[in-house]
């Protein structure tokens, strides 16, 4: 049985500035991505993959083109009907963490819960299941800066995990960490990626890329090679 499909792009385009003299960052990008896929996007700096992570996040629209999330078109939609897609659908995974120093580790899973109103108690109970997934049950009450960047990316993978979102992205989430660290994070998203869960993540470590399933290369904002085409 063949999945059905999560993603999918048809010519999107990106263009800063002027549609006819502007800066074209994607040209007619064509990408397909079925549930439970593990993709990873590579492509060197200016190469348009960090816009297209943008695009694909619902953090940025495209200039032309269609894209459907889930079963939805999601290329017409307003400002707060994209918020909303992207609350609900999509788990992200940066780099630097984006934890809040403010807040426990609890808390900080528990805010996707709240702004999704879910109840207290349930938010309470869903981001403790969640952080005993990814080994932090110990750590509950700490403060991000008390803890590891290894055990801050593991926080914040619990957190995408909260509303139970269609794809997670990940934006080179091993990148500030130690290669012991990283190994952990990968592995954690490997094993969420074979329990079901569809993962895209960027990525610049060609070790890590050539241990992946599929990879995208982007070059000069188009889809260059795909391994799984």
């Amino acid at each position: 049985m063949i999945a059905e499909e999560i993603v999918r792009l048809e010519g999107i385009g990106k263009v800063h500035g002027d549609p006819a003299t502007g800066l074209r960052v994607l040209r007619d990008v064509k990408l397909s991505i079925r549930k439970g896929e593990f993709v990873g996007i590579v492509g060197a700096s200016g190469s348009g993959k960090t816009t297209l992570m943008n695009i694909l996040g619902c953090l940025d629209r495209a200039s032309g083109g269609s894209y459907v999330l889930d079963g939805q078109d999601v290329s017409a939609l307003d400002d707060d009907a994209l918020s909303s897609v992207r609350n609900r659908s999509i788990g992200f995974v940066f780099q630097s963490f984006q934890l809040i120093p403010q807040l426990t580790v609890l808390e900080n899973v528990e805010v996707p819960l709240y702004y999704g109103q879910v109840r207290r108690h349930r938010r309470k109970e869903r981001a403790e299941e969640l952080l005993a997934i990814v080994g932090l049950s110990h750590r509950l009450g700490h403060y991000p800066t008390q803890l590891s960047g290894g055990e801050c990316q593991r926080v914040a993978i619990a957190r995408a995990l909260a509303n139970e979102p269609a794809m997670i992205l990940a934006d080179e989430p091993t990148g500030n960490l130690d290669t012991k660290s990283g190994e952990e994070v990968l592995a954690l998203l490997v094993e969420l990626n074979r329990q079901g869960r569809t993962v895209l993540m960027v990525t610049h470590n060609p070790e890590i890329a050539a241990r992946l399933p599929r990879v995208v290369e982007i070059r000069d904002g188009a889809v260059l090679k795909d391994s799984g085409a």
